[in-house]
Protein backbone atom coordinates (compact mmCIF):
# COMPACT_ATOMS: atom_id res chain seq x y z
CA UNK A 1 0.00 0.00 0.00
CA UNK A 2 1.57 3.50 -1.12
CA UNK A 3 2.54 5.71 1.49
CA UNK A 4 0.22 8.90 2.11
CA UNK A 5 0.77 12.28 0.88
CA UNK A 6 0.86 13.86 4.07
CA UNK A 7 -0.44 16.94 5.74
CA UNK A 8 -0.37 20.29 3.06
CA UNK A 9 2.89 22.07 2.79
CA UNK A 10 4.41 18.74 4.50
CA UNK A 11 7.07 17.84 1.18
CA UNK A 12 7.45 21.95 1.37
CA UNK A 13 8.35 21.64 5.08
CA UNK A 14 10.86 18.64 4.41
CA UNK A 15 12.43 20.18 1.30
CA UNK A 16 12.98 23.37 3.50
CA UNK A 17 14.95 21.22 6.84
CA UNK A 18 16.96 19.22 4.08
CA UNK A 19 17.88 22.94 2.55
CA UNK A 20 19.28 24.40 5.16
CA UNK A 21 21.20 20.98 6.19
CA UNK A 22 23.39 21.52 2.92
CA UNK A 23 23.66 24.96 3.43
CA UNK A 24 24.96 24.43 7.09
CA UNK A 25 27.23 21.68 6.09
CA UNK A 26 28.71 23.82 3.24
CA UNK A 27 28.85 26.74 6.06
CA UNK A 28 30.91 24.43 8.20
CA UNK A 29 33.53 23.40 5.30
CA UNK A 30 33.97 27.21 4.59
CA UNK A 31 34.39 28.02 7.86
CA UNK A 32 36.87 25.33 8.29
CA UNK A 33 39.00 26.81 5.21
CA UNK A 34 38.36 30.01 6.48
CA UNK A 35 40.35 29.36 9.63
CA UNK A 36 42.96 27.06 7.44
CA UNK A 37 43.99 29.88 5.39
CA UNK A 38 44.51 32.52 8.34
CA UNK A 39 46.12 30.52 10.86
CA UNK A 40 47.16 27.24 9.05
CA UNK A 41 46.50 23.68 10.27
CA UNK A 42 44.65 20.58 8.63
CA UNK A 43 41.59 20.80 7.55
CA UNK A 44 40.94 17.78 6.34
CA UNK A 45 39.81 15.93 9.18
CA UNK A 46 36.81 18.45 9.59
CA UNK A 47 36.11 18.52 6.11
CA UNK A 48 36.15 14.39 5.92
CA UNK A 49 34.07 14.66 8.84
CA UNK A 50 31.17 17.04 6.76
CA UNK A 51 31.36 14.81 3.99
CA UNK A 52 30.64 12.14 6.08
CA UNK A 53 27.45 13.36 7.71
CA UNK A 54 26.19 14.28 4.17
CA UNK A 55 27.21 10.76 2.69
CA UNK A 56 25.57 8.75 5.28
CA UNK A 57 22.53 11.31 5.90
CA UNK A 58 21.87 10.76 1.62
CA UNK A 59 22.65 6.77 1.93
CA UNK A 60 20.55 6.62 4.78
CA UNK A 61 17.59 8.85 2.66
CA UNK A 62 17.78 6.36 0.11
CA UNK A 63 18.01 2.98 1.95
CA UNK A 64 15.35 4.35 4.67
CA UNK A 65 12.79 4.67 1.63
CA UNK A 66 13.26 1.13 0.28
CA UNK A 67 14.07 -0.43 3.26
CA UNK A 68 12.58 0.78 6.56
CA UNK A 69 13.61 -1.65 8.77
CA UNK A 70 16.24 -3.92 7.13
CA UNK A 71 18.19 -0.56 6.87
CA UNK A 72 18.55 -0.16 10.07
CA UNK A 73 19.02 -3.39 11.20
CA UNK A 74 21.92 -3.57 9.23
CA UNK A 75 22.59 -0.15 10.53
CA UNK A 76 22.75 -1.77 14.16
CA UNK A 77 24.94 -5.07 13.50
CA UNK A 78 27.35 -2.65 11.49
CA UNK A 79 27.88 -0.93 14.37
CA UNK A 80 28.26 -3.77 16.91
CA UNK A 81 30.78 -5.17 14.52
CA UNK A 82 32.90 -1.74 14.23
CA UNK A 83 32.94 -1.05 17.87
CA UNK A 84 34.51 -4.03 18.38
CA UNK A 85 37.53 -2.75 16.18
CA UNK A 86 37.09 0.89 17.71
CA UNK A 87 40.62 0.67 18.71
CA UNK A 88 42.08 0.54 15.05
CA UNK A 89 39.46 2.86 13.84
CA UNK A 90 40.31 5.49 16.52
CA UNK A 91 43.46 7.90 15.95
CA UNK A 92 46.30 7.54 18.01
CA UNK A 93 48.02 4.98 19.92
CA UNK A 94 46.48 2.45 21.66
CA UNK A 95 47.79 3.55 24.76
CA UNK A 96 45.72 6.89 24.94
CA UNK A 97 42.60 4.40 25.86
CA UNK A 98 40.62 5.42 27.48
CA UNK A 99 40.54 9.07 26.02
CA UNK A 100 39.95 8.05 22.46
CA UNK A 101 39.01 4.43 21.87
CA UNK A 102 36.48 4.11 24.73
CA UNK A 103 35.04 6.87 23.40
CA UNK A 104 34.55 5.64 19.84
CA UNK A 105 33.18 2.14 21.33
CA UNK A 106 30.40 3.96 22.93
CA UNK A 107 29.32 6.10 20.18
CA UNK A 108 29.06 3.02 17.98
CA UNK A 109 27.08 1.50 19.94
CA UNK A 110 25.05 4.13 20.83
CA UNK A 111 24.21 4.31 16.65
CA UNK A 112 23.47 0.97 16.60
CA UNK A 113 21.51 0.61 19.86
CA UNK A 114 19.29 3.99 18.26
CA UNK A 115 19.01 1.44 15.13
CA UNK A 116 17.41 -1.42 16.22
CA UNK A 117 15.12 0.60 18.26
CA UNK A 118 13.81 2.36 15.54
CA UNK A 119 13.61 -0.83 13.44
CA UNK A 120 11.84 -2.62 15.86
CA UNK A 121 9.32 0.48 15.86
CA UNK A 122 9.25 0.20 12.45
CA UNK A 123 8.76 -3.60 12.03
CA UNK A 124 5.03 -4.87 11.54
CA UNK A 125 5.34 -8.64 12.72
CA UNK A 126 5.42 -8.62 16.78
CA UNK A 127 7.82 -11.72 16.84
CA UNK A 128 10.34 -9.79 14.72
CA UNK A 129 10.04 -6.23 16.74
CA UNK A 130 10.86 -8.67 19.62
CA UNK A 131 13.99 -9.79 18.23
CA UNK A 132 14.86 -6.10 17.23
CA UNK A 133 14.59 -5.26 20.61
CA UNK A 134 16.58 -8.05 22.24
CA UNK A 135 19.23 -6.89 19.30
CA UNK A 136 19.24 -3.07 21.05
CA UNK A 137 19.55 -4.59 24.02
CA UNK A 138 22.46 -7.01 22.84
CA UNK A 139 24.04 -3.34 22.78
CA UNK A 140 24.60 -3.15 26.25
CA UNK A 141 25.58 -6.62 26.89
CA UNK A 142 28.38 -5.82 23.93
CA UNK A 143 29.12 -2.45 25.79
CA UNK A 144 30.07 -4.38 28.95
CA UNK A 145 32.01 -7.08 27.37
CA UNK A 146 33.77 -4.71 25.56
CA UNK A 147 34.42 -2.35 29.07
CA UNK A 148 32.88 0.65 27.80
CA UNK A 149 30.90 2.32 30.79
CA UNK A 150 29.56 5.16 28.73
CA UNK A 151 28.04 2.57 26.34
CA UNK A 152 26.36 1.09 28.64
CA UNK A 153 24.94 3.91 30.61
CA UNK A 154 24.15 5.38 26.66
CA UNK A 155 22.75 2.27 25.32
CA UNK A 156 20.56 1.30 28.46
CA UNK A 157 19.39 5.38 28.27
CA UNK A 158 18.11 5.12 24.73
CA UNK A 159 16.03 1.92 25.09
CA UNK A 160 14.52 2.99 28.11
CA UNK A 161 13.47 6.33 25.91
CA UNK A 162 12.59 4.15 22.49
CA UNK A 163 10.15 2.26 25.17
CA UNK A 164 9.03 5.47 27.14
CA UNK A 165 7.99 6.38 23.69
CA UNK A 166 4.93 4.57 23.39
CA UNK A 167 3.49 6.84 25.98
CA UNK A 168 4.26 10.22 24.32
CA UNK A 169 1.63 11.94 23.04
CA UNK A 170 3.60 14.25 20.71
CA UNK A 171 7.48 14.31 19.13
CA UNK A 172 7.69 18.18 19.95
CA UNK A 173 8.00 17.27 23.71
CA UNK A 174 9.82 14.53 23.58
CA UNK A 175 12.56 16.24 21.07
CA UNK A 176 12.72 19.72 23.23
CA UNK A 177 13.99 17.53 26.44
CA UNK A 178 16.31 15.45 24.15
CA UNK A 179 17.92 19.27 23.31
CA UNK A 180 17.43 20.13 26.68
CA UNK A 181 19.62 17.07 27.97
CA UNK A 182 22.36 17.97 25.76
CA UNK A 183 22.69 22.04 26.39
CA UNK A 184 22.95 20.43 30.21
CA UNK A 185 25.96 17.97 29.35
CA UNK A 186 27.57 20.92 27.25
CA UNK A 187 26.96 23.47 29.78
CA UNK A 188 28.49 20.97 32.46
CA UNK A 189 31.54 19.99 29.97
CA UNK A 190 32.26 23.68 29.68
CA UNK A 191 31.58 24.31 33.88
CA UNK A 192 34.39 21.73 34.59
CA UNK A 193 36.90 23.12 32.33
CA UNK A 194 36.56 26.21 33.29
CA UNK A 195 36.46 25.44 37.36
CA UNK A 196 33.00 27.39 37.78
CA UNK A 197 31.49 24.50 39.73
CA UNK A 198 31.50 24.17 43.85
CA UNK A 199 34.87 22.42 45.20
CA UNK A 200 33.08 19.26 45.96
CA UNK A 201 31.34 18.59 43.05
CA UNK A 202 34.05 19.56 40.84
CA UNK A 203 36.71 17.03 42.53
CA UNK A 204 34.25 14.54 42.13
CA UNK A 205 33.63 15.03 38.54
CA UNK A 206 37.52 15.37 37.94
CA UNK A 207 37.76 12.02 39.35
CA UNK A 208 35.76 10.19 37.04
CA UNK A 209 36.39 11.75 34.02
CA UNK A 210 39.91 12.24 34.88
CA UNK A 211 42.47 14.75 35.50
CA UNK A 212 44.28 14.69 31.96
CA UNK A 213 41.70 14.81 30.49
CA UNK A 214 40.67 17.66 32.52
CA UNK A 215 43.88 19.69 31.91
CA UNK A 216 43.10 19.15 27.91
CA UNK A 217 40.03 20.65 28.09
CA UNK A 218 41.22 24.17 29.95
CA UNK A 219 44.16 24.34 27.45
CA UNK A 220 41.31 23.94 24.90
CA UNK A 221 38.93 26.79 26.57
CA UNK A 222 42.12 28.91 27.26
CA UNK A 223 42.81 29.01 23.23
CA UNK A 224 39.62 29.70 22.49
CA UNK A 225 39.77 32.33 24.67
CA UNK A 226 42.92 34.04 23.62
CA UNK A 227 41.68 33.85 19.70
CA UNK A 228 37.97 33.72 20.11
CA UNK A 229 37.06 34.89 16.43
CA UNK A 230 39.23 32.63 14.69
CA UNK A 231 40.92 30.12 16.69
CA UNK A 232 44.24 28.28 16.41
CA UNK A 233 43.42 27.13 13.34
CA UNK A 234 42.10 23.23 12.73
CA UNK A 235 43.84 20.55 13.84
CA UNK A 236 46.86 22.59 15.39
CA UNK A 237 45.48 22.38 19.07
CA UNK A 238 48.33 19.75 19.70
CA UNK A 239 50.44 21.98 18.60
CA UNK A 240 49.66 24.73 21.16
CA UNK A 241 48.51 22.69 24.34
CA UNK A 242 50.82 22.41 26.68
CA UNK A 243 49.34 19.66 28.17
CA UNK A 244 49.67 17.93 24.85
CA UNK A 245 53.37 18.94 24.84
CA UNK A 246 54.20 16.97 27.77
CA UNK A 247 52.38 13.61 26.77
CA UNK A 248 54.58 11.54 24.17
CA UNK A 249 51.17 9.20 23.61
CA UNK A 250 48.60 11.82 23.19
CA UNK A 251 46.83 12.14 19.89
CA UNK A 252 46.78 15.58 20.09
CA UNK A 253 42.85 16.62 20.42
CA UNK A 254 41.12 17.71 23.66
CA UNK A 255 38.56 14.95 24.10
CA UNK A 256 35.85 17.50 23.25
CA UNK A 257 34.00 18.39 20.23
CA UNK A 258 32.50 21.77 21.29
CA UNK A 259 36.03 22.65 23.10
CA UNK A 260 37.90 20.99 20.38
CA UNK A 261 35.88 23.76 17.62
CA UNK A 262 36.29 26.41 20.36
CA UNK A 263 39.58 26.17 20.20
CA UNK A 264 40.46 26.10 16.91
CA UNK A 265 37.90 27.65 15.31
CA UNK A 266 36.83 29.61 17.32
CA UNK A 267 33.16 30.51 18.84
CA UNK A 268 31.70 30.74 15.35
CA UNK A 269 32.78 27.21 14.77
CA UNK A 270 30.92 26.25 18.36
CA UNK A 271 27.95 27.59 17.20
CA UNK A 272 27.64 25.89 13.50
CA UNK A 273 28.46 22.30 15.38
CA UNK A 274 25.22 23.58 17.90
CA UNK A 275 23.53 24.37 14.78
CA UNK A 276 24.18 21.14 12.55
CA UNK A 277 22.77 19.33 15.92
CA UNK A 278 20.00 21.93 16.00
CA UNK A 279 19.04 21.05 12.29
CA UNK A 280 18.83 17.34 12.86
CA UNK A 281 16.60 17.47 15.93
CA UNK A 282 14.32 19.95 13.47
CA UNK A 283 14.42 17.18 10.56
CA UNK A 284 13.62 14.86 13.05
CA UNK A 285 10.52 16.69 13.72
CA UNK A 286 9.23 17.38 10.18
CA UNK A 287 9.96 13.67 9.44
CA UNK A 288 7.02 11.83 8.05
CA UNK A 289 8.05 8.93 10.16
CA UNK A 290 6.11 7.53 13.60
CA UNK A 291 6.39 9.56 16.98
CA UNK A 292 8.12 5.73 18.15
CA UNK A 293 11.00 5.95 15.57
CA UNK A 294 11.87 9.48 15.27
CA UNK A 295 12.22 10.06 19.39
CA UNK A 296 14.12 6.33 19.25
CA UNK A 297 16.48 8.31 16.92
CA UNK A 298 16.71 11.39 18.64
CA UNK A 299 17.38 9.95 21.80
CA UNK A 300 20.29 8.13 19.86
CA UNK A 301 22.00 11.52 18.67
CA UNK A 302 21.43 12.59 21.34
CA UNK A 303 23.68 10.54 23.85
CA UNK A 304 26.25 10.12 20.79
CA UNK A 305 26.20 14.64 21.83
CA UNK A 306 26.70 13.62 25.12
CA UNK A 307 29.93 11.26 24.16
CA UNK A 308 31.28 13.28 22.18
CA UNK A 309 31.35 16.79 24.47
CA UNK A 310 33.80 14.66 26.69
CA UNK A 311 35.83 12.61 23.93
CA UNK A 312 37.01 12.04 21.20
CA UNK A 313 33.76 10.52 18.98
CA UNK A 314 33.59 12.47 16.26
CA UNK A 315 37.05 11.86 15.29
CA UNK A 316 36.16 8.53 13.43
CA UNK A 317 34.69 8.49 10.76
CA UNK A 318 32.69 5.70 11.08
CA UNK A 319 30.91 7.64 14.16
CA UNK A 320 30.20 10.13 11.68
CA UNK A 321 28.98 8.28 9.00
CA UNK A 322 26.73 6.38 11.28
CA UNK A 323 25.09 9.57 12.35
CA UNK A 324 24.24 10.80 9.48
CA UNK A 325 22.91 7.20 8.42
CA UNK A 326 20.42 7.15 11.08
CA UNK A 327 19.04 10.52 10.92
CA UNK A 328 18.72 9.94 7.01
CA UNK A 329 16.66 6.48 7.45
CA UNK A 330 14.46 8.12 10.16
CA UNK A 331 13.65 11.04 8.12
CA UNK A 332 12.77 9.18 4.87
CA UNK A 333 9.57 8.64 3.99
CA UNK A 334 9.11 4.73 3.37
CA UNK A 335 7.67 3.13 0.29
CA UNK A 336 5.10 1.01 2.76
CA UNK A 337 2.89 2.69 5.26
CA UNK A 338 4.23 2.80 8.79
CA UNK A 339 2.57 -0.28 11.31
CA UNK A 340 0.22 1.21 13.63
CA UNK A 341 1.83 1.97 16.58
CA UNK A 342 1.51 1.81 20.57
CA UNK A 343 -0.41 5.01 22.04
CA UNK A 344 -1.84 6.04 25.82
CA UNK A 345 -5.03 4.81 26.32
CA UNK A 346 -8.04 6.82 25.03
CA UNK A 347 -5.18 9.58 22.98
CA UNK A 348 -6.57 10.53 19.29
CA UNK A 349 -5.13 8.05 16.29
CA UNK A 350 -1.49 9.96 15.22
CA UNK A 351 -1.22 12.10 12.69
CA UNK A 352 0.35 11.94 9.39
CA UNK A 353 3.04 15.21 10.04
CA UNK A 354 4.87 15.93 12.89
CA UNK A 355 3.20 15.45 16.53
Amino acid sequence: MAATAGPPGAHERRSASDATGVALLGACAAWTLITAGVHGGQPEGVLLAVLAVAAGYAGGRICGTLLPVAAPCAGALAGIALAALAPRLSPGPVSTAPLGHTGATAALLVLASGAACCAAWAARKPALRLVLRLLAAGTVVAAAALGSLAGVAACTGILLCSLAAALMRRRALGLAGLALATVVVTGLTWAIADDVLPDGLSASLEGQIGGHRVRLWQDALDLAGREPALGVGPGRFGDASPTVAENLLSDGKPHSAPLQQAAEQGFAGVALLAAVFCWLLYALYRSPRSPQVVLSAGAALTALAAVASVGNALSVTAVTTGAGYLAGIVTARPLSDEPSQVRPPGSPPWAAGPG
